[in-house]
């Protein structure tokens, strides 16, 4: 059976893996959803991500941040899904929790995180919220 949504499928794991106080998570691996880790370790949610290519398998690995035993991440959700896409401009890119989350966006310049995209004024397709 193939996966509808693996963005959401990532997300998923990650907060389950939250949740259940582990330290590493592996998932299937593409491109994006290495660009996605990679603004969420950026953004300092995560320690760090490898993506393993081992001939035509590839494995997303996610190291957790962990404070005061408690997850960095308190919640993740996708906003934007293959039913229904969600686009915003550059001057209409979305606040999460008042400015102390953050949300990741594909844009022609890549994955970016809200504040970058501002910078760089580009919009494009919200993927989740981060907080």
């Amino acid at each position: 059976m193939s996966m509808q949504d693996p963005i959401a499928d990532m997300l998923t794991r990650i907060r389950n893996a939250a949740a259940a106080g582990l330290t590493k998570v592996e998932m299937p691996g593409s491109n994006e959803k290495a660009a996605i880790a990679g603004v969420l370790k950026a953004e300092g949610y995560i320690s760090d991500s490898q993506l393993v290519v081992d001939g035509a398998k590839r494995v997303l690995s996610i190291e957790l941040k962990y404070a005061d035993g408690k997850s960095v991440i308190e919640g993740i959700e996708r906003v934007s899904k293959p039913s229904c896409r969600i686009h915003c401009g550059s001057r209409d890119i979305p606040r999460v929790r008042n400015g102390l989350g953050t949300v990741i966006l594909t844009t022609p310049n890549g994955v970016l995180s809200g504040r970058e995209a501002a910078k760089q004024n580009v919009g494009g397709e919200v993927v989740c919220y981060v907080w």
